[in-house]
Parts: C-alpha cells; sequence; structure tokens
C-alpha cells in the first residue's frame, strides 16, 4: 500500500507543481508521477541536511511542491523553453 500511496502523492503534487509553474510543460501521466516522486524525495534529503527533518521522515507537502516547480524550472531551462 506504500507504493501506491507514493504514487498518489507524487501525481498530487506534481500537478500542483505544474499549475503553480507558469508556462506551458508538455509532460505526460508518468513524468507527473516522477516529478512529484522526484520533487518529494529531494525536499526530504534538503530538509535532512538543513535539520529541518530527522532520517526516515518525509518531507512537507509544501516543501515538496516547491522543489517540484523548482525542478520543472530547471527542466525547462536544460530543455530550451527559457528562451
Amino acid at each position: 500500500m506504500g507504493i501506491v500511496w507514493t504514487i498518489v502523492l507524487g501525481f498530487v503534487i506534481g500537478v500542483i507543481a505544474k499549475l503553480l509553474h507558469p508556462g506551458r510543460d508538455s509532460m505526460g501521466f508518468i513524468a507527473t508521477i516522477l516529478l512529484g516522486i522526484a520533487g518529494s524525495f529531494l525536499a526530504g534529503m534538503i530538509g535532512q541536511f538543513m535539520g529541518w527533518y530527522q532520517a526516515g521522515q518525509g518531507a512537507g507537502f509544501i516543501a515538496s511542491v516547491i522543489v517540484a516547480i523548482l525542478l520543472l524550472f530547471i527542466y525547462g531551462r536544460l530543455r530550451g523553453g527559457g528562451r
């Protein structure tokens, strides 16, 4: 059940990040899920490094969305959409 919960939360975080990020992002369903999961994972790693979270503790929802938006920005720059 944990994997299903991760996928559902990843999708919700990815969709919210795509809605809040300005511009057009042509990402599919799977890429949106991966974006949300990556945002949550990186937010947890950053939070542990900064001392906000303990090891094994998940990142907060808002932090996950913010990091997912940053990943979308980086993805757009690398893809050449920032012209």
